[in-house]
């Protein structure tokens, strides 16, 4: 089952010819979830072929234009597709008010918009299905932000084929196996680990961007699988960071490293580096080897790990 993350685009404010501002999609068993929607976002989704129809959740960090602008035109356009089903928007407030405020070209859409508000002074779960949940981080940056880690869900457990064979199970004691209980005969007791065994660990991935270095995003991602943290400057730069509530390469890799990641994205990069991201990806690596630039395109798979009793 998937679990894949397509970036669309890694860039900062300044716009730069050729390159798009924040947005990302999480693939969770061909469920859509788009993080962030800086300008151009719809564009990027249909170049990297994410399906339009699927997109039922957008969450967006904080509200600045790099992260929020290309939203209004994907809102558009989705109800140009013909959509019906509800989109859901998570985010900080007033997105909710700003949405409105622009009642003349939302006003008819053909289908709902629900709106949830993210408390960013709180980590706490904010959706929840089948296969996953999603809970905010608060982030620290010059507006209030959060980041998000998305979670798998627990699989439930799988009979062996040859503890079936093995021990002729019958339909009634497969089912209780994979309900996870032991199977009696005749007053003897066959262990469930013996029989059932978990396909796969849950996987994780965060996302976090734009803030500055904080201990309280280490404690909420510790050991996710991915971080995509935001790395805006090289260390040179490290005082302009903190003063706009950004981080360096090498804070990026530290949080990773603080929060035993299994692997680190970064991207959000400052338009003064242009197509020198190496550099940035170089700095960090001395700190956390296994850093990767989030360039436009680039897809993360995050494979399902086998466990077996």
């Amino acid at each position: 089952m998937n679990f894949r993350l397509t970036i669309l685009g890694s860039a900062s404010a300044l716009p730069v010819v050729g390159k798009y501002p924040t947005a990302c999609v999480l693939d969770v068993h061909e469920q859509f979830f788009l993080i962030d929607a800086g300008e151009g976002v719809q564009k990027q989704l249909i170049r990297y072929g994410i399906p339009l129809h699927k997109l039922n959740n957008i969450f967006i960090t904080h509200l600045h234009g790099d992260h929020l602008f290309g939203l209004f035109g994907l809102v558009s356009t989705l109800g140009l597709t013909g959509r019906e089903h509800p989109l859901h928007i998570y985010a900080p407030a007033p997105l909710e008010r700003i949405m409105d405020s622009m009642d003349p070209l939302f006003s008819d859409m053909p289908y709902p918009i629900e709106y949830h508000t993210v408390d960013t002074e709180r980590c706490e779960p904010i959706f929840e299905n089948k296969a996953m949940t999603v809970t905010a981080i608060p982030l620290s940056h010059r507006v209030p932000a959060c980041g998000y880690l998305f979670r798998e869900k627990i699989p439930p457990l799988n009979v062996s084929k040859d503890a079936i064979t093995e021990l002729s199970l019958t339909l009634e004691e497969i089912c209780a196996a994979k309900n996870g209980l032991d199977i009696i005969r005749d007053g003897k007791t066959i262990p469930n680990e013996r029989i059932a065994y978990r396909p796969y660990e849950p996987r994780s991935f965060a996302f976090c961007s734009d803030t500055a270095y904080s201990e309280t995003v280490v404690d909420a991602v510790h050991g996710v699988d991915l971080l995509y943290h935001e790395a805006t400057f090289a260390s040179t730069e490290a005082e302009r960071a903190e003063r706009t509530g950004h981080s360096t390469a090498r804070q990026a890799a530290t949080v990773a490293s603080q929060a035993g990641a299994e692997r680190l994205v970064i991207g959000h990069f400052s338009s003064r580096y242009k197509d020198n991201h190496e550099m940035l990806v170089q700095e960090a690596r001395e700190v956390f080897p296994e850093t990767y630039p989030g360039e436009q395109g680039c897809v993360f798979e995050i494979k399902a790990k086998c466990v077996r009793h």
